[in-house]
């Protein structure tokens, strides 16, 4: 049975991904920040008879969380199969790149770059032992320079520039990791989930976070004929060769 450590799950897009991995045959692990909404989010997939899957306690702002989170999960399997960067914080208001303050870049690159550069060092020994290890990162259509530069793009006067930044960094941070795993069986993308209708986005959308779910978990899955070093977002570009950087 593969296993799975999913950050950021106990919610969202992240507790949904979780459930397509349980119905995949999975055993997942559910990273959350606060214990007790990660054991609320087990007992609602056990509701539903998906019973291979746990909680694990972990902070990713925090280096030693993220470590405790390792030996626990080391504890409980010597060997992880998919690792999925998923948690992430858009930073609040202002928006603004003239206004935003220098704690706010550094609040959100902490979680969206930082978080996920520290879980993967953390966890890449875990991952070496399997042999089909998959990275995926959660990512964002609204991270592609190409375009957030397109003026004829609906979204040109509509920006985040914090968060845009962050995850446009998570994209290169990506990049270079892909590269350097380039002649292993590993497996590494970073994948938009789609406008999404979760808390994040005040419930607003055009993808539920079912689909948004499917769309990440695809990538977890992939044999060894799939993509690596790719941004993929199939709610706009059905092919990944296609999608603009």
């Amino acid at each position: 049975m593969k296993r799975a450590f999913i950050t950021g799950a106990n919610k969202g897009i992240g507790f949904e991904t979780a459930k397509q991995l349980l119905q995949n045959g999975f055993y997942v692990y559910i990273g959350s920040r606060n214990l007790t909404n990660g054991q609320q989010a087990v007992k609602k997939l056990k509701a539903e008879n998906l019973t291979n899957v746990e909680t694990v306690h972990i902070d990713i702002t925090d280096d030693n969380s993220v470590k405790n989170a390792r030996t626990e999960l080391y504890k409980k399997t010597g060997t992880l199969d998919v690792l999925i960067n998923n948690a992430g914080i858009n930073g609040g208001t202002p928006y603004s790149a003239l206004e935003v303050s220098s704690t706010q870049f550094l609040t959100v690159f902490n979680t969206n770059v930082f978080g996920a550069a520290r879980v993967t060092q953390a966890f890449i020994d875990l991952l070496r032992k399997s042999n089909e290890p998959r990275i995926v990162n959660v990512s964002t259509a609204m991270a592609s320079l190409t375009l957030a530069a397109d003026i004829t793009d609906p979204s040109y006067n509509y920006k985040l520039a914090v968060y845009q930044s962050s995850k446009a960094a998570l994209n290169m941070y990506t990049i270079a990791l892909a590269q350097e795993l380039q002649n292993t069986k590993f497996k590494v993308n970073m994948v938009c989930p789609g406008y999404t209708q979760t808390d994040f986005t005040d419930h607003q959308g055009t993808s539920t976070p079912e689909e948004a779910g499917k769309r990440i978990a695809k990538y977890a899955m992939i044999d060894k004929n799939g993509p690596t070093g790719k941004f993929i977002s199939e709610e706009y570009f059905p092919e990944p060769a296609s999608c603009p950087w």
